[in-house]
């Protein structure tokens, strides 16, 4: 994550976005009246998923399931189906 001032990120807001798409960089803008975040598309939509997914009960334990499962019992990565 990369912290700036607004003033800053005013003077080199290209270098600042593409930062964000290019290396998936997380930028927190301070200002006088609160801070602002500014993430990459892709991110943002990640995030989303993720929070969507987390707040289905049957997803939420697939997963619980999931990380109980020894690893041993765990196909391999090669053997997946995507």
């Amino acid at each position: 994550m990369t912290n700036t001032n607004i003033t800053n990120f005013r003077k080199n807001m290209f270098k600042y976005v593409n930062q964000a798409v290019e290396y998936h960089d997380i930028i927190n803008i301070s200002t006088k009246n609160g801070n602002a975040v500014i993430m990459s598309e892709e991110e943002y939509n990640g995030l989303m998923e993720t929070l969507h997914l987390s707040t289905d009960p049957r997803v939420k334990k697939e997963i619980a399931e999931g990380l109980r499962e020894p690893l041993e019992d765990c196909i391999g990565e090669d053997e997946v189906e995507w």
